[in-house]
């Protein structure tokens, strides 16, 4: 066996372990942490496939951006986990017939998707790289397809920035246009008031204080 072909086969198992435990882990961050294993183990992958800039694009977006946003919204919010799990198996009946409509499609794919591949493909030149023929295939087949995908994600990011801001009761802000047109006059106002009166201090108090009277003995009990 190559040293290539037992690289695919080893990312190939950590690729699936990993897919397999982001849905079987109860710990929200443990999965998170298990993806971003299984995007790398994808990007190995790739590398392997000679495609180079699928795998260096899926490691700086998706694990660099994606994964690393994701894990610090989940590290910062107080997810109640016993909450989340509840009703968790009356949800699995779906999702069994989804995820076995995606089996049943992808080898459908696989089985009937390469019958052709045994005819002679024609040789490619070392200096054309894979990079280099994906843009022009993206800039001239796909054209249309790729500008409707920037659209998409234009219209995602403004919707996104528009989410916040929205302006709460309770929030503190300020206009800078206005901030800029404000004079010296208008942000110190001199009031002009009359002086008042003296008034006399006031005498002190008499704080003697005078003993209370005692009041007069009671006579002695005559003795028996």
């Amino acid at each position: 066996m190559e040293f290539k072909t037992f690289l695919f086969y080893a990312f190939s198992v950590v690729l699936v372990i990993a897919a397999l435990r982001v849905i079987t882990a109860r710990n929200p961050v443990h999965a998170a942490l298990f993806l971003v294993l299984s995007f790398f183990s994808a990007a190995g992958i790739w590398m392997l496939l000679k495609a180079e800039f699928l795998s260096i694009v899926l490691v700086l977006v998706y694990v660099g951006a994606v994964m690393v946003l994701f894990l610090f919204v989940v590290m910062m919010l107080d997810i109640n986990l016993d909450k989340m799990r509840e009703g968790f198996w009356g949800y699995f009946p779906l999702a069994a017939t989804v995820g076995t409509v995606i089996v049943l499609e992808m080898a459908a794919v696989i089985f009937h998707g390469f019958q052709g591949s045994e005819s002679d493909v024609p040789a490619i030149s070392a200096n054309i790289g894979n990079t280099k023929e994906l843009g022009k295939l993206i800039y001239t087949e796909y054209v249309y397809a790729f500008e409707i995908a920037a659209v998409i994600l234009l219209v995602a990011i403004v919707a996104a920035v528009a989410l916040t801001l929205r302006r709460r009761k309770d929030s503190k802000y300020f206009s800078p246009s206005a901030a800029v047109k404000v004079k010296s006059s208008d942000r110190v106002r001199i009031v002009k008031m009359k002086s008042e009166a003296k008034v006399d201090p006031v005498a002190p108090a008499n704080l003697a204080v005078t003993p209370a009277a005692t009041p007069p003995a009671a006579p002695a009990a005559p003795q028996k």
